[in-house]
């Protein structure tokens, strides 16, 4: 993950909740897909 932005605490690229909501996906969907990834770092982040 060299230079890579990511959730704090985990190896989640910010980039995939980005790439999830330009799907059409809910946050709920990203979040049951990262487990690691806590609601209020998404919405932190949003």
């Amino acid at each position: 993950m060299h230079g890579t932005l990511v959730f704090a605490g985990t190896r989640v690229p910010v980039e995939s909740l980005i790439q999830h909501l330009v799907a059409g996906d809910s946050l709920d969907i990203f979040l049951d897909d990262f487990p690691t990834v806590s609601r209020e770092q998404a919405a932190a982040f949003l």
